[in-house]
């Protein structure tokens, strides 16, 4: 397992009975996890400044006292920004942070011009952080407000070599290849559900594979890195190594679960499962 242990003003301070209590520069959140099957150590809503509690189709914030409608935590530097949303949301996976530091040591270490290419680019936390590095990044996601934020992100990071685009990631990538353009490095955080523009289905389990294909129709003829990472409950990491291996190749290819430390139980929250694919050039 990697885990992410670089935040500055982030942590994971206690679990149990399907809730994380967090610390995100002051404020403490506390929001369901469905990973945490263990029972909790002390009355985790004590002292909470903001709590989501599930619903029947979705779920309500509860706040106990006034916080910002938004504010911000720093990584390596950088500054992200922090605002509960729908469906337990922040804008930011703080287990990404391994993730980010991964790609922006490869990128640094490569000592060339890297474009990197990251769909269902979320709020831009990934595409800062390898702009940063020094890649000119293009960053799709198929949610207007979403791409809004990352693009507040990047602004507040003086980050200005990042296209942003509003697109279904599949139908952008075969553009992508009538155009004749690629990628040295391909970012990928697909759900496990989800509908496109036009209503087309996509699940996981069946889409990711031929998804992963379609990527590599994209990739330069001098690849990086292509790095895949998924919240789907049960896919395990070997999963995603199997994937990158029939696609690109079996050679320096790891996967490994990722997960966040906690303060209180000194456990580790598991987070997901990432896979990455890299080229010794």
């Amino acid at each position: 397992m990697r885990i992410a242990q670089s935040w500055q003003d982030y942590k994971v301070l206690a679990t149990g009975d399907g809730e994380k209590l967090e610390d995100w520069a002051g404020v403490k959140l506390l929001r369901p996890d469905p990973q945490v099957i263990w029972h909790a150590k002390r009355n985790l809503k004590k002292g909470v400044d903001a709590f989501y509690e599930r619903k029947d189709g979705g779920g309500l914030w509860h706040y106990n006292r006034q916080i910002p409608e938004q504010w911000y935590v720093c990584w390596q530097g950088l500054k992200f920004v922090v605002k509960p949303m729908g469906f337990k949301h922040t804008g930011i996976f703080p287990e990404q942070a391994t993730n980010w530091e991964l790609m922006a040591d490869l990128i640094k270490n490569a000592k060339r011009e890297i474009k990197v290419l990251n769909l269902f680019a979320y709020t831009g936390c990934a595409s800062v952080a390898c702009a940063k590095a020094g890649a000119s990044v293009t960053h799709i996601d198929a949610s207007k407000g979403m791409v809004e934020r990352a693009k507040e992100n990047a602004k507040l990071n003086n980050i200005t070599n990042i296209r942003f685009i509003v697109d279904d990631c599949a139908k952008f990538i075969e553009r992508e290849v009538r155009r004749g353009n690629f990628y040295d490095a391909i970012i990928m955080d697909p759900p496990s559900y989800g509908r496109g523009p036009s209503g087309e289905m996509w699940k996981l389990e069946n889409n990711l594979a031929d998804f992963v294909e379609l990527t590599r129709k994209v990739l330069s003829d001098k690849p990086l890195f292509v790095l895949i990472n998924s919240y789907t409950t049960g896919l395990q990491p070997t999963v995603i190594a199997n994937i990158l291996k029939s696609v690109f190749g079996s050679q320096n290819v790891e996967a490994d679960e990722i997960g966040l430390p906690t303060e209180e139980e000194n456990l580790i929250l598991p987070c997901g499962a990432t896979g990455v694919k890299v080229w010794k050039n």
